[in-house]
């Protein structure tokens, strides 16, 4: 694995330099969306719903949609104003009992790992939270942006996993379960009788991906059965080559006409004027030489 991201624990005066990991990973199966004659890839453009323009990625801007349907566009020098941090410290504020937290809140997961020099306090900190069976509730800034986490033990390694924040978290609104129908006392039993039934511990080895494993197995047929397609050299380099002199020369043109200049396209007639008067002219030259000899 590779760190993520540097940092300390502070909890009091006890400071532990740590490395950030990700915990986790997505296996899900991605597919790309290609043309079904030739396997090529499809391309998309940034194009601006207003004029219809190519628009570059110098101009692009962040945009936000207000309820009236009016956009407000952003700058940097509006993000500068906002309140970010760049700090490197994951800070606890509180520790609480890990069944205070709804697990609802809970957002990415990160491994901590100690430095060398810092084993024993890391250690110190995991055993505590272990034996007091708590968590540490922390403020933790990644990518200039405050949020918080929660400190916890995951087969020996310290977990930080950051959090939603309350009013992210949609309440249920069901009409249906306002009613008055309630369970019986017989219903409840044979609902009870049937959890026994189905009663057990949780094994995470005893359930598989079959949807993956399958897809997987079909693509992996379909290669040693030769059906694949052999995608030419993408032509996309040379075309964004000419499409991008074509974007250029037409700026020229479109700059050059609104300071009243000829473009390229009024100057080749001129030119060839210009060369064909010029190809004339050595021919009368010529022919008087010859006749004067």
């Amino acid at each position: 694995m590779r760190a993520i991201w540097k940092g300390a624990v502070s909890f009091g005066l006890v400071n532990v330099p740590i490395r950030l990991y990700s915990a986790t990973e997505n296996h899900d199966v991605q597919f790309r969306q290609v043309h079904r004659e030739d396997g090529g890839r499809i391309k998309y453009q940034r194009i601006c719903s207003i004029d219809g323009e190519v628009v570059s990625y110098d101009d692009i801007a962040k945009g936000y949609e207000t309820e009236d349907g009016e956009m407000v566009v952003l700058t940097d020098e509006d993000f500068k104003d906002l309140p970010a941090s760049s700090s490197k410290e994951i800070s606890v504020e509180k520790f609480v009992p890990a069944e205070q937290i709804d697990p609802m809140l809970y957002d990415k997961s990160y491994y901590l790992e100690p430095d060398k020099a810092s084993t024993k306090p890391y250690i110190l900190l995991r055993d505590a939270l272990e034996k007091e069976n708590r968590v540490a509730v922390v403020t933790v800034s990644i990518r200039t942006r405050m949020t918080m986490a929660v400190l916890r033990v995951h087969e020996g390694v310290i977990l930080m996993q950051t959090m939603l924040w309350p009013d992210e978290i949609r309440k249920p609104d069901f009409a249906t379960l306002d009613d008055e129908a309630k369970a019986t006392k017989q219903e409840l039993a044979m609902a009870d009788l049937l959890i026994e039934q189905l009663a057990g511990d949780y094994r995470p080895d005893d359930y598989e991906d079959d949807y993956a494993a399958a897809l997987q197995s079909l693509v992996k047929a379909k290669v040693e059965g030769g059906e694949v397609q052999i995608t030419p050299e993408s032509k996309d380099e040379s075309g964004e080559v000419v499409d991008l002199l074509a974007a250029l020369k037409k700026s020229v043109d479109k700059a050059k006409a609104s300071r009243g200049e000829s473009t390229s396209d009024t100057a080749k007639p001129a030119a060839r004027k210009a060369t064909a008067k010029k190809t004339a002219s050595k021919s009368t030259a010529k022919k008087a030489a010859k006749k004067a000899s």
